[in-house]
């Protein structure tokens, strides 16, 4: 259930955007970042038990109920948090909204949605977990420098980018030639040499960073350096939870790293 109903994901996807208030040195908004909790959990689940993958209903017919029902009280504890924002916020996950909805839903009668879009589906998350994660957070303060914004939003691209390969090789078997995933373009051995250089292209954005400090470099290369490790070891053949559950877990460990590099630095 805690998988199935996406709160682990919608604990990564938190632990993400906590990163991204500790580089700029800025103070939580707690009130965000539950909006961002809940909100994952109802896009997930939303893309997940929409219609759009019909697996889930027959590994999951005696669960699905209370998966609906968590969504649903999730649902509304969004629409209460959002009342608590400001214009920007609201308008910001209006456009991440309406990506997520279109990821799952065809545009109009008998079209593609944007998952099935070919090569588009890696991209489309990457944008949305960038946008929730980088941009919602830094929104509202005036003092962080656009520049490093913006390299930041690049970075948390690539990164989410390098976290979906393991899926999309997992997951190889089960799509379809049209979907035009990368390993099907390009195959699995270079599907993780694409992986590395995008962590060694992380590395390197963060050298140009004008508010990067040797803590930030720190976390940063070592979450890179187990990224790398999950992907020399992703293969066809995974066990269930080694996507879903570990490689989701990457985010949750760069916040440790980080509350862990606190006594370092």
């Amino acid at each position: 259930m805690y998988i199935n109903a996406s709160v682990h994901v919608a604990l990564a996807v938190v632990s993400l955007s906590i990163v991204t208030y500790l580089e700029f040195k800025i103070p939580l908004d707690l009130n965000l970042l539950l909006l961002i909790f809940f909100g994952t959990i109802v896009g997930y689940n939303f893309v997940k038990y929409g219609g759009v993958t019909k697996l889930y209903y027959l590994r999951l017919a005696k669960n699905l109920k209370v998966i609906q029902i968590f969504t649903l009280l999730s649902l509304v504890s969004s629409i209460f948090l959002l009342s608590e924002q400001d214009g920007n916020v609201i308008f910001s996950l209006v456009i991440l909204g309406l990506l997520t909805l279109f990821y799952a839903v065809p545009f109009y009668k008998e079209a593609l949605n944007l998952r099935n879009t070919n090569g588009l589906k890696v991209f489309i998350i990457a944008v949305v977990w960038a946008g929730v994660s980088v941009v919602l957070p830094l929104l509202n303060n005036a003092g962080v420098k656009l520049e490093d914004v913006i390299l930041s939003f690049i970075q948390r691209f690539l990164f989410v980018i390098v976290l979906m390969l393991p899926f999309e090789v997992r997951d190889l078997a089960y799509d379809k030639a049209s979907l035009g995933t990368i390993p099907q373009r390009i195959g699995v051995k270079r599907t993780k040499i694409l992986g590395y250089v995008l962590l060694f292209i992380l590395v390197v954005l963060e050298l140009l960073k004008q508010s990067s400090g040797i803590q930030d470099l720190f976390n940063l290369v070592m979450v890179c350096g187990i990224t790398a490790i999950f992907l020399i070891k992703t293969n066809r053949k995974q066990h269930r939870l080694y996507a879903s559950f570990w490689v989701e877990s990457i985010p949750i460990m760069w916040l440790l790293l980080w509350m862990f590099s606190d006594f370092l630095f």
